[in-house]
């Protein structure tokens, strides 16, 4: 069992910048990712990272957001740029893979996720 704890989260204008941490219970390398999920809306897959250190982003953040592992238990999400529409609740997740699959974006790979930080982005 590992335990996921989101933190960083707040309110920003628009162009600013944010900076997530998740916190591991237990080292792990294997794949992780950061989701976010706005009201009304479905869950979507940000980032996520393998235990090669490859980062995979959704193209909607692409060139504005890093994801990456700073030890063996914290994964950290640095948000730069962000628009109004990065507005909602951000999860960390794990997976019992050391890479991420095809299908990441859709967090059925995803065996454990924290309880969210909320990112709030004015105009």
């Amino acid at each position: 069992q590992v335990q996921l704890v989101e933190s960083g989260g707040g309110s920003v204008q628009s162009g600013g910048s944010l900076r997530l941490s998740c916190v591991a219970s237990k080292s792990t390398y294997n794949c992780m990712g950061w989701f976010r999920q706005a009201p009304g809306k479905e869950r979507e897959g940000v980032a996520a990272i393998g235990a090669d250190g490859r980062a995979i982003y959704t193209d909607s953040v692409k060139g504005r957001f890093t994801i990456s592992r700073d030890n063996a238990n914290t994964l950290s999400l640095l948000m730069n740029s962000l628009k109004p529409e990065d507005t909602a609740m951000y999860y960390c997740a794990a997976s019992l893979m050391s890479y991420c699959s095809g299908s990441w974006p859709s967090g059925g790979a995803f065996h454990y996720w924290g309880q969210g930080t909320q990112v709030t982005v004015s105009s």
